[in-house]
């Protein structure tokens, strides 16, 4: 039996994980997990929420520095279960944006828009910040060593804001959409990223000093296609 679940984040420093009840039309509680004193500090995760598309694992990550993953499984009564968290942290390190992959049955990956500051809070001129690079980083949760490892990086777009999943195995390329001011740019591990600028109207009342950016997204697949 196939069961859909909810994890919800909060201030509260915990996630909750909740299950439809249809006979009694309510969420019941199935786990409260808690990570932190409180959700609304910089270096406390709660700020990003992304889940395995396969429901094997889900990463909450905070603004700065620390990222937690943690494993969802079952018991031997077919009960939900989740691991101790495993921790992905990265010293000077802001993150924009964390999405999980559609790998099919691979070892889960959860991709990250980030930047590392260490040089600009070191440098009294303010220089460095100007020359501090973005990039697209990829996180692999190694389910039979139960620890997670950064797998890839690579530069993007200074001005990338936001990450959306594509779907992979038999529907699709797999990667990221990579939404950045005025471009999407699709990437994956070991293939040329692939860029296009988002359309824009000429109108009087619009700006055209300032691109636009993708704030919002959603997928729509059916059996033979999909679009965002």
């Amino acid at each position: 039996m196939f069961l859909d679940y909810i994890i919800v984040g909060s201030d509260s420093g915990k996630i909750i994980i909740l299950e439809y009840k249809a006979d009694k039309n309510y969420f019941h509680r199935v786990h409260a997990e808690t990570y932190g004193k409180t959700g609304s500090r910089r270096i406390v995760p709660g700020q990003y929420l992304a889940c395995d598309p396969q429901g094997r694992a889900a990463m909450v990550g905070a603004v700065e520095k620390q990222k937690l993953v943690y494993v969802l499984n079952r018991d031997s009564a077919a009960s939900l279960t989740i691991s101790s968290p495993l921790e992905a942290h990265k010293s000077f390190n802001i993150c924009f944006d964390i999405v999980g992959m559609d790998v099919g049955y691979d070892n889960p990956i959860f991709a990250c828009i980030e930047q590392d500051y260490e040089e600009a809070d070191r440098d009294p001129t303010g220089a460095a910040i100007d020359t501090a690079e973005k990039l697209l980083t990829f996180y692999e949760l190694d389910l039979g060593l139960n620890n997670v490892v950064r797998k890839w990086s690579n530069p993007v777009h200074p001005r990338s804001n936001k990450l959306i999943m594509v779907p992979g195995g038999n529907d699709g390329p797999s990667g990221v959409l990579v939404c950045a001011e005025g471009s999407i740019t699709w990437c994956n591990q070991n293939y040329p990223s692939v860029s296009v600028p988002i359309p824009r109207r000429k109108h009087l009342l619009t700006d055209q000093s300032r691109s636009p950016i993708i704030t919002q997204s959603t997928l729509v697949k059916t059996r033979v296609r999909f679009f965002f």
